[in-house]
């Protein structure tokens, strides 16, 4: 029987006005561990990954279980589902001699995932910038560890089929233009490192407008976080999640999201831009190791 883990960093995606083209990895982990030969009850998500993964690589189709160990937490707009999408993706290639490359497998969770947002980050690490188009492509930043990420995680779900549902089908051209502005500045103030840039910056019309109504302490939150020294805050991916983007006083940012936030339930985490991208895990028993 063989097994392999793989930690995947959970993502923050959109960075306001990239929508479904800007996202970053953040050192919050998935560890998905599958074990070759097992048999077990498959959740539809490990189910259309491996259908797909067998398809394209042609290879003979095997049993396996799959389970799930970390931090990210589902539905809350930080790439839960890429997470799991790229462990059983690059542990499928793993104990079937890697035969795809990471670009193949970017391309493959970007297709499950519908948007590649939250894979491009989940694989490589870092800043990045996808074009999802018939073959998803993108770029990669490094992120200093000087930037840190403060996230105010609500205790309520929400689907991404849901906040997308509620976006209308067209938008002005004034608004198309101020986002098109502001993810480029975004773009360039991580690309340089200069991210003093990134104030003012964060301002969306596409979609977080819209899904204020589903979350309505967003707005005060954002000014919130701001107020207390943020460069900028956002709504990471399509929520619950919010989250916000300083070079300093981490802590005061997070405690002033809390209080705009209102809410008992609602909890803050403090962390760092992850570059190293998904790994695949040492095993802890050297004699049953898998060797590619």
């Amino acid at each position: 029987m063989q097994q392999v883990t793989i930690r995947v960093p959970a993502s923050t995606s959109n960075l306001g006005p990239g929508f479904d083209c800007l996202g970053v990895a953040l050192r919050l982990y998935n560890d998905v561990t599958l074990i070759r030969g097992a048999k077990s009850r498959q959740a539809p998500i490990a189910h259309v990954a491996a259908d797909l993964f067998f398809q394209r690589t042609r290879c003979a189709p095997f049993s396996f279980s799959v389970s799930i160990n970390g931090d990210v937490p589902s539905s809350r707009g930080l790439g839960g589902s890429a997470s799991v999408r790229v462990g059983i993706l690059i542990a499928l290639n793993s104990l079937t001699g890697n035969r795809l490359d990471r670009l193949a497998i970017f391309r493959l969770c970007a297709e499950l995932e519908g948007h590649a947002d939250n894979a491009a980050p989940a694989i490589f690490g870092g800043f990045t910038v996808v074009q999802s188009d018939a073959c998803a492509s993108f770029q990669r930043f490094e992120v200093s560890a000087n930037l840190s990420f403060v996230l105010l995680v609500p205790d309520f779900e929400m689907k991404t089929s849901t906040a997308r549902r509620i976006l209308p089908s067209r938008i002005g051209r004034t608004a198309a233009i101020e986002n098109c502005a502001s993810a480029c500045a975004i773009t360039a103030a991580f690309a340089s490192g200069n991210y003093r840039n990134l104030q003012g910056a964060f301002r969306d019309y596409l979609h977080q407008p819209y899904r204020e109504k589903l979350i309505p302490f967003l707005a005060s939150v954002i000014a919130a976080a701001e107020k207390a020294g943020a460069l900028g805050a956002f709504l990471s991916g399509s929520g619950s999640t919010i989250a916000a983007v300083t070079l300093h006083s981490s802590k005061k940012v997070a405690a002033a999201m809390l209080h705009a936030a209102g809410s008992a339930s609602a909890h803050t985490l403090i962390t760092r831009a992850d570059n190293r991208g998904a790994r695949v895990l040492p095993l802890r028993n050297p004699r049953s190791a898998i060797r590619n």
